[in-house]
């Protein structure tokens, strides 16, 4: 009998309030938007166990092509909580994390844009500098740059 085997792994999807903020936080950071939309109706609500559901979309993809983030604002049925302000060691807690090319330059663009930096810039052994942001809604990101790979 032959196993199964995974293929890739499609998007990372995170529930926002604005999703005009988030796309505009996710473009400053390099994602483009590669689609936006309404998906509605009993069939969707069949996948994620909501029911009857209205969710606006928006797709980002990273430069390189082969990741996706799925950006979601649920118009029905009504958001049920709001883990934003959870610590970043709660259980559950969602955090991607992005490869960049100077970090210094980053941390610095996203800071304009309203994001605040969570601790500090560290540098691990002499492979990464890496930080971790929160974006708008309290998103957090980790931004990682390889050391010595320029």
């Amino acid at each position: 009998m032959a196993k199964n085997r995974l293929l890739r792994m499609d998007n990372i999807g995170i529930v926002v309030e604005s999703l005009d903020t988030a796309v505009a936080f996710f473009t400053e950071l390099g994602l483009t938007l590669e689609g936006r939309g309404n998906i509605e109706g009993e069939w969707a609500g069949r996948v994620t166990g909501l029911g009857n559901q209205h969710v606006e979309v928006a797709m980002m993809v990273t430069p390189d092509g082969h990741s996706r983030l799925e950006l979601s604002r649920f118009i029905h049925p009504p958001i049920e909580s709001d883990h934003r302000t959870a610590p970043v060691n709660a259980l559950g807690y969602l955090r991607a994390m992005f490869a960049v090319e100077d970090i210094d330059e980053m941390v610095a663009r996203l800071l304009k844009h309203g994001a605040q930096l969570v601790g500090e810039v560290v540098q691990y052994e002499h492979s990464y500098r890496l930080c971790y942001m929160r974006g708008p809604e309290g998103i957090l990101v980790g931004l990682a740059e390889e050391i010595g790979r320029k």
